[in-house]
């Protein structure tokens, strides 16, 4: 099940249509950052997604993207893009459904070193570390990889550059 959810305040996700900001972020040679997650409890029910997570207070979408991006990876020297995709998903995590408006940001950046040293509680928990995939790695991959067309939508971007507006992915619900 998607560790999506974590980032931010979602420790105190208590239910509803959550807003989320995600970063598809891509280094000088175009590799992505995806983050590995599991089920709390159980490190086997794995995946790989994008960093980001939920809106805190009255921030802006942008801000939750580059907070969230901050928090996660330590990088904040990013030059944050266009919204390239919308997503609404549903999902079992943690014990609970989350339900997500997700919005995902292009970003680009010249640092690799990860350091996620603002991980909530059920992050730390959560969360296994990161890597950067080329979009070859990715096509190949045999691991479960959110959103589920991550590979072929990024080959997209990387081909035409970011859509004119974004474009709205089909729903997903695990």
């Amino acid at each position: 099940m998607p560790a999506e959810a974590v980032g931010g305040a979602d420790d105190a996700y208590t239910g509803g249509v959550r807003r989320v900001s995600r970063v598809v972020l891509l280094d000088p040679e175009d590799r992505i950052l995806l983050l590995h997650g599991h089920e709390p409890d159980d490190p086997a029910a794995d995946w790989w997604f994008t960093p980001g997570g939920g809106l805190e207070g009255d921030e802006t979408r942008e801000e939750a993207a580059l907070r969230e991006l901050a928090e996660e990876t330590g990088i904040t020297e990013v030059e944050l893009g266009p919204v390239l995709w919308r997503r609404s998903c549903s999902f079992p995590f943690a014990g609970r459904r989350w339900d997500q408006d997700e919005w995902y940001y292009l970003a680009r950046t010249e640092t690799t070193e990860i350091r996620a040293t603002g991980l909530t509680e059920l992050e730390r928990r959560s969360v296994a570390g990161a890597r950067w995939w080329t979009c070859q790695e990715l096509t190949q991959a045999h691991e479960t990889v959110y959103p589920t067309r991550l590979a072929e939508l990024l080959l997209k971007v990387l081909d035409e550059g970011p859509p004119p507006r974004p474009e709205v992915l089909d729903t997903e619900i695990v």
